[in-house]
């Protein structure tokens, strides 16, 4: 995969690949037949751009999961149907690869076909260190008389720790209107969050610490070798010492057909991308989403906890 390629999958969530300046969108199994049939993409009406400006220093224990649970809940989860959301600013510029796909890969929840991070000097160094890419790579990026749609702008510089109440994306808040929830089981994992940066941060918060009694924590490496790399810094013991069960590399109970299915009544919250009744398995159940910080505070506490005060 390369920047200014057309990437296409089976899931909503192939928006993913717009990390890496990809036009990246979902399509149905059908449509993916035929691509697989004929070795053809598909004929794309090409959609308006929402140009999204980002600014603003990362105040501690605040990162990419909230900047794009905020602007979810800005756009709702309609506002941007059929648009790109095309990532620029300098907080984009110094995000990491693993940050920019959590924000791409959440596009898709305020209704976005794909969501674009413009190709970059951090993308080059993804492609050569971690991806092994050898052969010239073209950083494609906008024409400086791009078009836009409108333009939205976000300062994360005054961004308190986000959270998606049951029972959609688009129902956010800041951590304090709705800290002292009970929740009894947290998941830190998925594709949206399961890379190795997100295992560092819930390991630091849990660090020495204790899973609350009552709540089950549930850690899903995103891949094998983020397991291996999160093995290997110590953070799969931290994650054990704390109480936490440690999975194998995967989806998890994302989409509640195992390994943490909830039960009735049961409150989970998770840094996973979707939070619709019944998503994890159970429609009696009710999902919280947030950043793999604030999904650690909340196990040592019990309770949705903000990270910046401490459990």
């Amino acid at each position: 995969m390369r920047p200014g390629q057309v990437v296409v999958g089976t899931d909503s969530h192939t928006t993913s690949h717009g990390a890496l300046g990809a036009f990246s969108f979902g399509i149905g199994a059908t449509e993916m037949a035929s691509v697989w049939t004929l070795g053809v993409a598909l004929n794309v009406e090409v959609p308006p751009t929402i140009k999204v400006e980002v600014t603003g220093e990362f105040p501690p224990h605040v990162g990419p999961k909230d900047l794009i649970l905020h602007l979810v809940g800005k756009l709702t989860a309609q506002g941007a149907n059929f648009r790109v959301l095309e990532y620029h600013g300098e907080t984009m510029r110094r995000m990491s690869t693993s940050g920019r796909l959590a924000v791409c890969n959440m596009s898709v929840e305020a209704g976005a076909t794909s969501g674009i991070v413009p190709a970059d000097e951090e993308t080059v160094r993804y492609l050569r260190e971690e991806a092994g890419v050898t052969d010239p790579i073209e950083l494609v990026v906008p024409d400086p008389d791009a078009v836009y749609e409108r333009v939205v702008t976000v300062d994360v510089s005054a961004l308190e720790p986000q959270i998606a109440c049951p029972h959609t994306v688009d129902n956010v808040k800041p951590i304090s209107e709705v800290a002292g929830v009970k929740v009894h089981q947290v998941v830190i994992g998925s594709c949206t969050n399961g890379r190795i940066d997100d295992l560092e941060a819930a390991a630091a918060v849990v660090r020495g610490k204790k899973v609350a009694k009552g709540t089950r924590m549930l850690v899903f490496p995103a891949s094998g070798r983020v397991f291996q790399e999160a093995l290997d810094r110590g953070y799969v013991a931290d994650f054990m010492k704390a109480g936490a069960v440690v999975m194998n590399a995967g989806c998890g109970p994302c989409l509640g057909v195992h390994e943490g299915a909830l039960g009735d009544n049961e409150v989970a919250v998770s840094t996973t991308n979707r939070n619709f009744k019944g998503r994890m398995g159970n429609p009696k159940s009710e999902v919280y989403l947030c950043s793999p910080a604030v999904a650690a505070a909340s196990a040592v506490a019990g309770v949705l906890a903000d990270p910046r005060k401490g459990s």
